[in-house]
């Protein structure tokens, strides 16, 4: 059997099984072209190249097993292989930590956050840093930059820490462990967040995938603005005088404005629109 058949027999397994994509891929194929060629130890970008091969009966075997444990366990394809990619670069993951796909990525890479800092921005904070990709994301982006990661969960901690080491970033990134910003040291220029945002009614209806994730990390309370409400109040004491908050909400902006009515912010466009992350500056939180 060829590779690129075999990713196509895999990806109508994983289509009649009903599965749910939105961890780094958005449909059937693309999720059995990862897995298969995971299981051959190829890149993943290697498909165009090897789409001819034929594989053995042993490679054919384990891409099988693969995509089945993907279909029995219904977790996460990057927990199953232990890696998944934010901007095209590659980031440690297990269950102790979401998957990272935070927007905010984005805009760290198409440099749209850089018209709100000034030459002498020198300190960023991560808040809910999870595997720490966003941290990492930053101190690549702006290399006079030192960066805070900061979580409540040492579980997540400990899997930022593997990334931090993996992209040689350990004097630049420094771990953090806290409550939201009462964990946080000094005041920052920049702080970028993607916090716990999902209301409890779209919890109750999550697909297993993200079930099989930290609920600290997804669950925000009846509307999932808990700890972007605490969040709010504490961010102005630990913003520099032009600093900014660049606070991704998810599909919550309807939540959002109903909860902060009278608070001016500035919606930051990306892929998915231009209502999933916002700015703020901290003249406005006061």
């Amino acid at each position: 059997m060829k590779l690129i058949t075999c990713i196509d027999t895999q990806a109508a397994r994983l289509d009649q099984a009903g599965l749910f994509f939105g961890h780094g891929t958005t449909n059937a194929f693309d999720e059995a072209a990862w897995l298969v060629l995971w299981s051959l130890q190829l890149p993943l970008d290697a498909l165009d190249e090897h789409a001819e091969r034929e594989l053995t009966e042993t490679e054919q075997s384990a891409a099988e097993a693969l995509v089945e444990e993907r279909i029995t366990s219904r977790k996460p394809a990057a927990y199953l292989t232990g890696e998944a990619w934010l901007q095209g670069v590659p980031f440690t993951i297990d269950e102790r930590a979401i998957v990272p796909r935070s927007f905010i990525a984005e805009l760290i890479a198409d440099a749209s956050i850089d018209p709100w800092l000034s030459p002498d921005s020198r300190r960023v904070l991560d808040l809910c840093t999870g595997n720490g990709s966003l941290a990492v994301l930053a101190a690549m982006a702006w290399p006079d930059v030192a960066v805070d990661a900061l979580d409540i969960d040492t579980n997540a901690l400990a899997v930022a820490k593997l990334n931090i080491e993996r992209h040689n970033l350990v004097l630049r990134v420094r771990l953090l462990q806290g409550d939201g910003l009462a964990g946080a040291e000094g005041a920052y220029d920049l702080i970028l967040c993607n916090p716990p945002y999902v209301n409890s009614a779209s919890m109750a209806a999550l697909p297993a995938e993200y079930r099989a994730e930290p609920e600290l990390a997804l669950a925000g309370g009846s509307d999932g603005m808990d700890f972007i409400r605490e969040l709010l109040r504490a961010a102005p004491a630990a913003l520099n005088d032009e600093g900014v908050l660049v606070l991704e909400i998810g599909n919550e902006r309807e939540h959002f404005e109903a909860a902060f009515p009278a608070l001016e912010v500035v919606w930051l466009e990306t892929s998915s629109g231009a209502d999933q992350v916002l700015l703020v500056t901290k003249e406005n939180l006061l």
